[in-house]
């Protein structure tokens, strides 16, 4: 038969079929990967989601269906049935799952011409992002990357089953909410019956969850789409999926204990990998004395340590004036390091730069002959306690970083990861999970002259700090607590402030007075008079946790249609200007950027 009617549908999935299938009649529908014509033979590889499987024309092929099949090019789209034989061994492709059986086809239709796509469809392609980007929907035909949109759901299904087995009910909140004057900027949307007025798009569900709390239903979770006006960067998008929860009668073991169990059950499922659980748990005080981080990779060393007290009166001035000023003195010892050039010490240099450090002081032993950027400036002794401090012997290199505190730990922190990687020793196999808890509550900003909650203002103190709360609110730590994995923050939470005299105490040390307070957040306040259970939560990140179970470097690679750095996207060319007579419904005008500059 020449053809079929294209209401006939598909028995079976191009990379489902195998050796078992051999004598069956078949109908499967797809892509062309790539056309073979050797004469007297002809050669299809179809693609679908699942895979390719290779359809076979020849001699005995009616001519009408030859003949079409002789016109397939690349991403024509095509309906085939037909008989699945063995390719004999002479003609089995290893490199292929379903290598050892083909489809002799005795139906074909061509469903859809294609012109040639402007890059070939194939895996690990090494195409520009911004042309694949352009072109989204053949990039998404990449079996590499549709097997990462696919592991995505695979993922939220496991997380939405388990979440639902633990009693935890699926609630949607808005996605329309009151502009938050918090954190990140907000997206804001006019509103066309409330002339002059705005909504937000949600930061996250937060105030939403927690009442949810209030009333009474116990435990939440959301697939939550989220949205941040804010700089990307490769772990970064301006819509975002959490996973997110929400707990009463809780505190953070039971939290912490839920979610280890998720993870658990996330990676047996899918990884067939048992984690080993409870995870390790460590204070944000100890996170940055040792890694300079409050998400710490730990799949390897290189852990800070502090030589403020070797150094404030060390003869190197750049050592002791930092002591002088409040800063610290601190270093790494980069194991086999000593093999480093003076270059690639140099480049180091550079790069602890962008992290506000000023330079980058070394020392290395390469075989016995010693090298050093600040040792002049030392005495024996100074020397001699310093290598003593780091452990350091033949052929390893300290590098030092001497500044504010702040820059000490930004800079180091970052230069440990850096360093790992230049020497090759992080075992990528590992997935070295972390609790980090007791979190600052509040943050000064030196530009605004006041404080700004960490995480955000509904986040409960420390009990045994609270008396700091009035007196000393930078010293005041938070009950809350981040998953992190290799270096990365998975998810955060908290258990929340429930009282009204304890969320209006935090809210007098940012500074919100009582009229600003009933005005930004009258309705929770309100809420407060009618019993609130103690609760806590938890969101992580979906596309950060997707990207890292896959062991991919770009976030944008398990999300269907990403935005770029400058938070466009480029397939369809968003954002766009409005049509006027929306804007002037809205009682919007649009100034120029030029005549905005002119002003």
């Amino acid at each position: 038969m020449a053809s079929f009617e294209t209401t006939d549908k598909r028995t079976h999935y191009c990379g489902t079929l195998t050796a078992a299938n051999i004598g069956e009649k078949v109908r499967v529908l797809g892509w062309c990967q790539r056309q073979r014509d050797l004469g007297s033979l002809i050669f299809i590889d179809l693609r679908d989601r699942s895979g390719i499987i290779q359809l076979a024309f020849d001699e005995k092929t009616e001519k009408e269906i030859f003949d079409t099949a002789f016109g397939v090019r690349a991403e024509f789209v095509l309906a085939a049935q037909g008989t699945v034989r063995s390719r004999g061994p002479e003609a089995v492709n290893p490199n292929l799952p379903t290598g050892e059986i083909e489809i002799f086809v005795e139906g074909f239709k061509v469903l859809a011409a294609a012109q040639t796509p402007p890059f070939a469809i194939v895996e690990h392609s090494d195409v520009k992002p911004e042309l694949r980007l352009k072109h989204r929907y053949l990039d998404l035909r990449r079996p590499d990357l549709m097997r990462n949109i696919m592991a995505r759901s695979e993922i939220t299904n496991i997380a939405r089953n388990y979440f639902n087995e633990n009693g935890f009910i699926d609630i949607e909140t808005p996605n329309l909410i009151k502009p938050t004057p918090e954190g990140a900027r907000d997206y804001l949307v006019p509103s066309r019956v409330h002339p002059g007025k705005f909504y937000a798009l949600p930061q996250s569900p937060q105030l939403y969850k927690q009442l949810l709390m209030y009333s009474g239903f116990d435990r939440y979770m959301q697939i939550a789409r989220c949205y941040r006006d804010e700089d990307l960067r490769a772990d970064r998008q301006p819509e975002f999926t959490q996973i997110d929860l929400e707990m009463s009668f809780s505190d953070e073991e039971d939290i912490m204990t839920m979610n280890e169990g998720f993870l658990k059950t996330l990676f047996a499922k899918f990884l067939h990998m048992d984690l080993e659980t409870p995870f390790k748990r460590m204070t944000y005080a100890e996170a940055m004395d040792r890694f300079g981080s409050d998400k710490p990779d730990t799949r390897f060393g290189y852990e800070l340590k502090n030589i403020s007290d070797i150094a404030e009166k060390c003869g190197f001035s750049v050592f002791s004036s930092a002591v002088a000023d409040g800063g610290s003195v601190r270093g790494i010892k980069v194991d086999g390091g000593a093999k480093f050039t003076r270059k690639e010490i140099d480049s180091l240099t550079e790069f602890v730069k962008t992290y506000g450090a000023k330079g980058l002081a070394w020392y290395k032993n390469a075989d016995g002959t010693v090298s050093s950027s600040f040792a002049k400036f030392m005495t024996e002794d100074e020397m001699a306690a310093i290598t003593d401090r780091f452990e350091a012997g033949v052929g390893d290199l300290i590098l030092i970083v001497a500044a504010k505190n702040s820059v000490v730990f930004d800079s180091l922190g970052a230069l440990r990861c850096e360093a790992a990687k230049r020497m090759g020793i992080i075992d990528k196999s590992k997935f070295n999970f972390l609790w980090v808890t007791e979190f600052p509550l509040l943050e000064y900003s030196e530009d605004d002259g006041r404080f700004y909650a960490k995480h955000h203002p509904f986040t409960m103190p420390m009990e045994e700090d609270l008396p700091l709360l009035d007196t000393d609110p930078g010293a005041v730590r938070a009950r809350a607590y981040d998953c992190v994995l290799n270096g990365t923050e998975l998810g955060g939470g908290s258990i929340r402030i429930h009282t009204t005299e304890m969320q209006n105490r935090m809210f007098a040390a940012l500074g919100i007075g009582a009229e600003e307070a009933e005005e930004k957040f009258g309705f929770l306040l309100e809420a407060f008079k009618y019993g609130v259970p103690p609760h806590g939560g938890l969101a992580f990140g979906l596309d950060r946790l997707v990207t890292l179970i896959l062991g991919l470097e770009d976030i944008r690679d398990v999300i269907a249609f990403p935005k770029v750095q400058n938070a466009s996207e480029l397939m369809s060319k968003c954002p766009a200007a409005a049509d006027p007579a929306a804007l002037a419904e809205l009682g919007i005008a649009v100034v120029a950027q030029d005549e905005e500059e002119e002003a």
